[in-house]
């Protein structure tokens, strides 16, 4: 994926947080070429025990650089267990 300086990615993963799943996220490569931050979704009424979508903004940050992405869905209290789900995203800010 390429974004320019300041220029906003909207990424939406699915959240099992009712099973005691998070998302996490760890940049890799140059870290100041991207900035990620997670946005509450807009409010719905949400049956008990349902899944509720996270929203993360990935935003360029510094020109020329490259990074590396990687989400991942675990749980806190189990560290040692791999990731329900993963999402590597690859980024160049131009």
């Amino acid at each position: 994926m390429v974004l320019g300086p300041g220029e906003p990615y909207e990424l939406r993963l699915t959240g099992r947080g009712a099973r005691g799943y998070v998302w996490t996220w760890q940049v890799t490569g140059d870290a100041d070429a991207v900035e990620v931050a997670e946005r509450a979704p807009a409010p719905e009424p949400v049956p008990p025990g349902a899944t509720v979508d996270r929203l993360y903004v990935v935003r360029g940050r510094a020109p020329g650089g490259r990074a590396g992405i990687r989400f991942a869905q675990v749980r806190p209290p189990y560290p040692q267990e791999a990731p329900y789900d993963e999402f590597v995203l690859d980024v160049t800010v131009t």
